[in-house]
């Protein structure tokens, strides 16, 4: 490959929560093991070198004074998406910058609804999503993801319609692909579930920042090309913090195509003067949105199939009594370790602390909704991966 996804970073004291921080109280990685980073969503790759080049031309201007945001950024954004994704006939004034995807939530949330007002979530759920709903005081409704008979994961309309009626739902959060289940949606699933928010008249807000990231075999169709009502009622946010590891430099934006949408959002957002972008954060994106992007993208994409496809097979073959349904986009694995805990008289938090203990730094499932899951982060070089399943067989699932 031309870009590298081997390389083991020592990331430890150069602000990576990911390594300095153990998401379990108390429990510490027991000496002999060292820590392998696999919780928090982001990649322990080196980023895209384009990426840093276009930070440090910018920083050879000794200034730093207050900006507009340039042509380059939105036509980056244009072409990217048209590129990727197929979208044509977007503009300037569909995009707008967002300081993150939940800033973006709260903004819409706090738009276009009223406190202790419903809203709709599909569940396993993102924990920023209900953290956020119940935050500024929303009601949280969820809709279970329910698995197939091949293990995948589907949504339950008849569930969700008897939601969005018994509550008066008029908002929801959708997410495509789905975080934590890796779920990239087809898009007859997606003409589906527009019909349904179109019939109880949903605004919908749609986190596509896992976008680039599907795996081989699977395309990420946007929800607002499915159907010109559904270009029309959604609120769409994108980001490329998590397609090149630019978490820390904040910056995410939104598509919205219809101007009451764009001009209420735009309302809400600019009254709490937080949604301003770092001029680094602008030429970040400049610098990912570039031919060489493109390219990195499909190498990183390949590199994560190939992780995927290597633990589910080993999960699925060595760990008798943990299932999964295998991801079709993001690098997550979400774990259903019910039967293994019960089996072995276990609890889930023995179970994640003997993973801790052994180095292996995964994410108790259960605050996205997950009764007894794990969430374990596949962005990693392979030989991590490898490490990891290797002492989760034999000192964690035994």
């Amino acid at each position: 490959m031309k870009y590298d996804f081997t390389t083991i970073m020592d990331r430890a004291g150069h602000d990576a929560l990911a390594v300095d921080c153990i998401p379990m109280e108390g429990v510490e990685v027991k000496d002999g093991f060292t820590r392998i980073p696999m919780w928090v969503a982001d990649m322990n790759f080196p980023t895209l070198p384009t990426i840093l080049e276009a930070i440090e031309d910018r920083l050879k201007h000794p200034h730093f004074g207050y900006f507009d945001m340039s042509d380059a950024y939105y036509d980056s954004i244009i072409n990217w998406q048209k590129d990727r994704f197929g979208v044509t006939g977007l503009s300037r004034e569909d995009i707008g910058y967002e300081n993150g995807v939940l800033g973006c939530v709260s903004s819409a949330l706090q738009a276009f609804t009223a406190p202790g007002e419903a809203v709709l979530i599909q569940s396993p759920a993102y924990i920023g999503f209900t953290k956020t709903v119940e935050s500024i005081g929303r009601k949280l409704v969820l809709s279970g993801l329910v698995r197939d008979g091949d293990g995948v994961w589907r949504m339950d309309l008849e569930d969700m319609e008897r939601k969005l009626q018994d509550n008066r739902i008029h908002c929801v959060i959708f997410c495509s692909p789905h975080n934590p289940t890796g779920r990239v949606w087809e898009r007859e699933e997606l003409e589906a579930v527009m019909a349904l928010y179109k019939k109880y008249d949903c605004v919908v807000i749609s986190d596509e920042i896992w976008a680039d990231l599907t795996l081989p075999g699977h395309t990420h169709i946007p929800l607002q090309s499915v159907s010109e009502d559904a270009k029309a009622r959604t609120i769409s946010i994108y980001a490329p913090s998590k397609t090149f590891n630019l978490a820390g430099l904040i910056g995410s934006y939104h598509v919205i195509y219809t101007p009451y949408l764009r001009d209420r959002l735009a309302k809400y957002a600019s009254a709490s003067h937080y949604n301003s972008c770092n001029v680094l954060s602008m030429h970040a994106l400049i610098g990912a949105y570039k031919d060489e992007g493109r390219e990195w993208a499909d190498e990183l994409r390949m590199v994560l199939g190939e992780n995927v496809d290597y633990a589910y097979q080993f999960i699925t073959s060595h760990f008798e009594g943990v299932s999964l349904a295998k991801p079709q986009g993001t690098y997550m694995l979400f774990l259903d370790c019910e039967t293994w805990c019960k089996e072995h008289g276990k609890t889930l938090d023995e179970l994640l602390k003997a993973g801790v203990e052994a180095g292996v730094i995964w994410q108790d499932g259960r605050p996205f909704y997950g009764a007894w899951s794990i969430r374990v982060n596949l962005a990693l070089p392979k030989e991590l991966v490898e490490e990891a399943m290797g002492r989760l067989e034999k000192y964690v699932f035994v």
